[in-house]
C-alpha cells in the first residue's frame, strides 16, 4: 500500500498543525514496531509498509517448514476433531445491547419492566457473549473532573460478572435521537463550546433543527481529553472490557451527519481535529482494544485518515450495516488485515420482531440472511439490539442463524496435529494449529507447553493473525534433553496489546484438562511407532 502524493502532503500539514510533540507521538503510533500495532514501517523512500512484520517478536516460535532430516525420527502424538460447541473466547461473539442511542429497551421506556430486569433478561440469553452500552457523553459525566455513570453501567458490569460475559461500549459525542431538546454533551459544556447549526432534517416524523459542537474548540478538546482520562482510569485494563469504540465525529459517533454539512470552516480543520482526537484515544487507552467505524467520508471530516491511523495502531473495524452497505465498506471489512477483528450490526430489523421481519420465497427471513452475510466477510461479532424478549422469541422461531454464527464466526482453533521428532540430540514438539473459523486470530496467538508440575515451561508466539481462517499454522518447541515419557499440557493465549493476554479455549471434541489446556504425552525414543 503506497499513500498518494496528496495524502503524504496532508500528513505533513496535519503534523504541522498538531505541533512538534503531538507529531512525534503520532509518528510513534503510526510506525512503531510495537505488538499493539502488529506491524512495522519499512523505512525507505517509497514509503511502503509491512503490516505483518514479526521482527519485533522476541519470542517468535519457529514456524517451519519442517523437513524430515533423519529416518525414524518423527511420530504423531495426537490429532483432534473440530468442535461445534458454543465457546466464549475473547475476540468473537454475539453482542447484546443493554443501552442504545434511544436509551434502554422499549419495555423499560414504556414502563413494562425496570432497567435492572431488562439488563438481566439480556444477560440471561444463552447465546449472548458480550454486553454493549451505546450512550451519550452526558450519561457518563455531568460535572468536570469526575465520572457520573448512568445506572446502566453498574447493572451491565454486574450482570457480566455473574453470567461470565464481557462488556463493550461507545460514548457518543453527538446523538440526533433527542435533538433539539437534549444534546449528547453534558450540560456543563453548553456555555463553553460553540454550537453550530447544520440545518433541518425530518426525523421520526418531525422537522428537527440540528446543531453540532465545534469539536476543534479548545474547550471541547480539553473536556474530551479529560473524558478519556477519566474513563481510562476506571476501565482501561479491566478484564471485563472487550473493546471500546473510538469516539468519532457526528451522529451516533459514526463519522457522519448524514446529508447535512459538518460544523467546520473547512476540510483541513476537520481532518486535523479528528486525526488529533484519534491519536489522543490511542495514546490514553493502553490496554483496552479499540475499534474504528468504517463510515465513508460523506461529511468530509477526514475519515480515511482516521481509519488509516487507527488500523496501523491495531484497532478493530466495525460497521453498523451489512445488507445496505456500500461496496467499498464490504471490500474494506472483508479484505482487512487478518489480525484485525470486525464487529457487525444490521439495523433494518434490529428489534427482532418476528411479526415484522419478512421471509423470502425460500423460507429465509431477512435478519438471518443479514447475519449470515457477516460470515462472508469473515466477521467476529454480530450485534443484538436491546429487545431481549424479541431475541428469545426469534431464537425459538428461527434458531439456525444464531447457531451458524456460534459454530463459524471469528476464529475457532485447535491443536489439529501434535508431532514429536528427534532434533539436535533431544526432542522437539511441533504443533499444527488449525482454524476452522471465518476470521484470523485478532492479534497474536501465544502457545505455552509446560509440565504438570510447572518445572518445564516453553512459550512463544505465532505471527500476527495466524492461523488465518480455514488454515493451519505449525510451530515448534525444542524440549530439554532427557525428559522421557513426561506428560505436558498445551495452552493458548491471545495478545492484542503489550502485556495484555487472554486465555483461549481450544475448539476440539477431545477431552481437555480441567484448566482448559490440551494433554500431551511424550514418548521415549525407544517407544514403538517412530516413523
Amino acid at each position: 500500500m503506497k499513500p498518494s502524493t496528496s495524502s503524504q502532503t496532508r500528513m505533513l500539514s496535519r503534523r504541522s498543525f498538531l505541533g512538534t510533540g503531538l507529531a512525534a507521538s503520532a509518528a510513534a503510533g503510526l510506525f512503531s514496531g510495537s505488538r499493539a500495532a502488529v506491524g512495522q514501517q519499512v523505512s525507505d523512500d517509497s514509503v511502503t509498509y509491512n503490516f505483518c512484520s514479526s521482527s519485533d517478536q522476541a519470542d517468535r516460535l519457529d514456524q517451519g517448514p519442517f523437513y524430515l532430516e533423519q529416518d525414524q525420527g518423527e511420530q504423531t502424538l495426537a490429532v483432534t476433531t473440530p468442535s461445534r460447541a458454543h465457546l466464549r473466547n475473547f475476540g468473537l461473539g454475539l453482542v447484546g445491547y443493554t443501552w442504545e442511542e434511544n436509551g434502554p429497551a422499549l419495555r423499560v421506556r414504556t414502563g413494562q419492566e425496570t432497567l435492572e430486569q431488562s439488563v438481566e433478561r439480556m444477560a440471561s440469553l444463552p447465546f449472548v457473549d458480550t454486553l454493549y452500552i451505546r450512550c451519550d457523553w452526558r450519561d457518563v459525566q455531568s460535572r468536570p473532573g469526575r465520572l457520573d455513570l448512568s445506572p446502566v453501567w453498574e447493572l451491565t458490569l454486574d450482570a457480566a460478572r455473574r453470567h461470565g460475559l464481557r462488556v463493550a461500549f461507545r460514548v457518543q459525542l453527538s446523538n440526533p435521537e433527542f435533538e433539539p431538546t437534549r444534546l449528547a454533551l453534558p450540560d456543563f459544556l453548553h456555555n463553553k463550546i460553540p454550537l453550530v447549526s447544520i440545518g433541518h432534517n425530518v426525523r421520526h416524523g418531525r422537522d428537527i433543527h440540528f446543531v453540532e459542537p465545534r469539536y476543534d474548540h479548545p474547550a471541547f478538546q480539553s473536556a474530551f481529553l479529560e473524558l478519556n482520562e477519566l474513563l481510562a482510569a476506571r476501565f482501561d485494563g479491566d478484564p471485563l472490557l472487550e473493546w471500546m469504540d473510538l469516539m468519532m465525529y457526528g451522529f451516533w459517533g459514526e463519522g457522519h451527519t448524514e446529508h447535512l454539512p459538518n460544523p467546520f470552516p473547512n476540510f483541513l480543520t476537520a481532518e486535523k481535529t479528528f486525526f488529533h482526537m484519534t491519536q489522543v484515544q490511542l495514546d490514553i487507552w493502553k490496554k483496552t482494544q479499540l475499534a474504528v467505524n468504517t463510515q465513508p467520508d460523506i461529511s468530509h471530516v477526514g475519515n480515511a485518515e482516521v481509519r488509516d491511523l487507527a488500523m496501523r495502531a491495531g484497532c478493530w473495524l466495525r460497521s453498523d450495516s451489512i445488507i445496505d452497505e456500500e461496496p467499498i465498506q464490504i471490500e474494506e471489512l472483508g479484505n482487512r488485515p487478518p489480525w484485525l477483528a470486525t464487529i457487525m450490526e444490521d439495523g433494518e430489523y434490529r428489534a427482532y420482531d418476528i411479526t415484522k421481519i419478512p421471509v423470502d420465497s425460500s423460507g429465509v427471513n431477512f435478519q438471518e440472511n443479514a447475519m449470515l452475510h457477516m460470515l462472508d466477510i469473515g466477521a467476529n461479532y454480530w450485534s443484538l439490539w436491546t429487545e431481549a424478549e424479541n431475541l428469545a422469541e426469534y431464537n425459538m422461531r428461527f434458531p439456525e442463524g444464531f447457531r451458524a454464527l456460534q459454530e463459524r464466526m471469528g476464529y475457532r482453533i485447535r491443536p489439529a496435529w501434535i508431532w514429536q521428532r528427534k532434533r539436535w540430540g533431544t526432542e522437539e514438539v511441533i504443533i499444527g494449529v488449525a482454524n476452522s473459523g471465518v476470521a484470523g486470530i485478532p492479534g497474536v496467538l501465544r502457545l505455552t507447553l509446560e509440565s504438570e508440575d510447572g518445572s518445564i515451561r516453553l512459550s512463544g508466539t505465532l505471527d500476527p493473525g495466524h492461523p488465518f481462517a480455514g488454515k493451519v499454522r505449525q510451530a515448534a518447541m525444542i524440549l530439554p534433553p532427557g525428559l522421557g515419557a513426561v506428560k505436558l499440557k498445551l495452552a493458548a493465549h491471545l495478545e492484542t496489546k503489550a502485556n495484555v493476554r487472554r486465555p483461549v479455549q481450544w475448539t476440539c471434541v477431545q477431552k481437555l484438562n480441567a484448566d482448559g489446556s490440551f494433554p500431551v504425552q511424550l514418548k521415549t525414543a525407544d517407544a514403538p511407532g517412530w516413523d
